[in-house]
């Protein structure tokens, strides 16, 4: 009982003290400057090792989930090529190996070992390739001795739209320049082919589109056919590649890009006499990521690198002007009751990285705007490294719920090349651009700094 009472005396005062009302906090009794705002996106500078821990994520769960395998009706896995038929099909799994989005997962990956010196994800891209080539002679016997076939290799052996070979395309000639020991060339020169002589043509050479009116121009269709043409032009030599390039870029941009907005619509029909103005946020993440792919090999004396670089700036300045607070875009990037996208806020992640890499844009002027978007971009790669926020494939539309409605799925492939691309090109530009929290805010500097409370000082 003694002991009780002593300890409540002891307690007294510190109960006491703790009932007193707390001294309201003004601009005389705290530095208000310095409390911390509470952001929805995390508000930090990441580090290259913050980084490679979303892309390793991302990584791991791909090479779980996209086997190189084929395998025959019954389910079993096929060791003898020469056992192929028409109904083998490659393994089950989350992704296909051969489609367009793939292709810009192909190159993710092999960005992802150049900025990072790490050559799993350049092997990931690599054996892969090398399955598609290895199978690749086993289904063309399949169609010698049944001409009729189709089968999971058929878009590779017969492609019928650009999205067959564009960036697939493109990624096997980077990986060819990367060192790869596989021999790609049949399937490089049977998609550059379709690209340059069997797509769909404008009368002034415009790649197009009978889908879903006649004479349709997609702007998605810039990302599947330019990087292929350029790349195809560094490894030939090849000018009439970077031609074609770089027309198809400025003929687009002449009937589909608003100057005033600095962004692309989605869609432009031939004998519409008026066009709809719909700007699709991936569709401006294709055409952004054209362009700086474009300018990566295109020559510095080539007579239209100038407009290109232009058109370029003119659209990373259009669409710096609309990133929300969170740091992602929306899914129409000028409709903010639109709901947010992560893989087009990836695409331009990367494309402004590596415009600012490349000085064809300041780092202290569209630095924040990289860092703000990588940071939304992060936070939707779960712990089992599946994108979470990725519009699902999209067509064309003409009115604004056919954009507003378009379903978001872990399983839509679009995002995830992007976050790969997006992450490496980033760790890149913290090697050689020094972002800083400074006076609360993300400041880039010229060199390397060291903070002294909220200032900082040139080391």
């Amino acid at each position: 009982m003694i002991r009780n009472i002593f300890a409540l005396l002891i307690l007294l005062p510190a109960l006491a003290f703790a009932q007193q009302p707390a001294k309201p906090q003004n601009d005389v009794t705290a530095p208000l400057h310095l409390m911390q705002p509470d952001y929805e996106t995390p508000y930090v500078v990441p580090t290259a090792a913050d980084i490679t821990k979303v892309l390793d994520r991302v990584y791991n769960y791909l090479e779980a989930t996209t086997p190189t395998q084929l395998v025959d009706a019954s389910g079993a896995v096929i060791t003898d090529l020469s056992k192929v038929t028409a109904q083998s099909k490659f393994k089950p799994a989350d992704f296909r190996l051969t489609s367009y989005e793939w292709g810009v997962t192909y190159a993710g990956m092999l960005l992802a070992t150049e900025t990072t010196g790490d050559k799993k994800y350049a092997d990931y891209s690599f054996s892969r390739m090398k399955f598609l080539a290895d199978i690749r002679p086993a289904f063309q016997k399949v169609e010698q001795q049944t001409p009729e076939a189709r089968h999971v290799m058929t878009s590779v052996l017969h492609p019928h739209a650009l999205d067959d070979c564009g960036a697939i395309c493109a990624a096997m000639i980077k990986a060819e320049r990367a060192g790869i020991t596989t021999d790609l060339n049949p399937i490089i020169k049977n998609f550059i082919d379709y690209i340059s002589n069997k797509q769909q043509r404008f009368e002034d050479g415009t790649l197009a589109r009978n889908r879903p009116l006649p004479n349709s121009l997609w702007l998605d269709d810039l990302f599947m056919s330019v990087p292929a043409l350029a790349q195809m032009g560094k490894y030939t030599g090849d000018a009439k590649y970077y031609d074609d390039a770089v027309k198809q870029v400025l003929q687009f941009a002449k009937r589909m890009f608003n100057y005033d907005k600095g962004l692309f619509m989605h869609g432009w029909i031939q004998e519409m006499p008026e066009h709809p103005q719909f700007h699709w946020a991936r569709a401006n993440g294709w055409a952004v990521m054209t362009m700086v792919e474009l300018l990566e090999v295109l020559p510095a004396n080539h007579p239209g690198r100038d407009q290109v670089l232009d058109l370029l700036k003119r659209h990373i300045r259009g669409l710096v002007s609309y990133q929300s607070q969170k740091g992602f875009w929306h899914q129409l990037i000028d409709k903010n009751d639109s709901y947010l996208e992560t893989s087009a806020t990836a695409i331009y992640a990367y494309a402004m990285s590596r415009a600012i890499n490349r000085g064809y844009i300041d780092d202290q002027v569209y630095g924040p705007t990289v860092i703000l978007a990588w940071n939304a971009v992060a936070s939707k790669v779960t712990e089992k490294g599946q994108v979470e926020g990725t519009c699902v494939g999209t067509g064309m539309g003409f009115d604004p719920a056919f954009y507003y409605y378009r379903p978001v799925n872990v399983y839509a492939a679009h995002g995830y090349g992007p976050v790969m691309l997006a992450g490496a090109e980033i760790i890149e530009m913290l090697k050689k651009h020094f972002p800083k929290l400074n006076d609360s805010a993300i400041q880039f500097y010229k060199q390397d700094v060291k903070t002294n409370g909220p200032i900082f000082e040139a080391k």
